[in-house]
């Protein structure tokens, strides 16, 4: 009993020395350097969604347009994905009172995304592609800021 007694003296006093220190305040933009965000990866996507369906409507053949929808929709996933992790993570309460439209913006390119995935329509893609290419307009600007 004595030696638990000696070893829980030990971690109250080990705590002192934690409790007087200084504190440091510690911020960051975001949760990890800036460096692991990039629109380029959903525009990526989204070119395969665009180019795929330029492929389909070039090929009727019926085990060609098997694979090409589970390609393109796994693509278009992919830019979802890309758009979603940029809203949420790497756009901040600033870059959103700046560029006020930006929340309507990425949800339009994820509605656009949706319709290019169940489509065979290459306009769809461009569609997508297009608004992919103002989301980047303005991350680049937060990026220069």
């Amino acid at each position: 009993m004595s030696h638990l007694r000696r070893r829980s003296r030990g971690r109250i006093a080990s705590c002192f020395p934690r409790l007087f220190a200084r504190s440091v305040k510690v911020s960051a933009h975001c949760d990890l350097p800036c460096g692991v965000y990039d629109p380029a990866q959903a525009r990526i996507e989204a070119e395969s969604v665009k180019a795929t369906q330029e492929k389909m409507q070039a090929n009727d053949d019926p085990h060609f347009q098997t694979r090409a929808t589970i390609i393109k929709e796994q693509r278009a996933e992919l830019a979802k994905h890309h758009v979603s992790v940029l809203w949420s993570d790497y756009f901040k309460a600033p870059h959103f009172e700046k560029y006020p439209q930006l929340h309507q913006l990425v949800n339009d390119t994820l509605k656009a995304l949706s319709a290019a995935k169940a489509s065979t329509d290459p306009a769809t893609g461009q569609k997508a592609l297009d608004l992919i290419a103002e989301i980047d307009k303005i991350f680049w600007e937060t990026k220069k800021a």
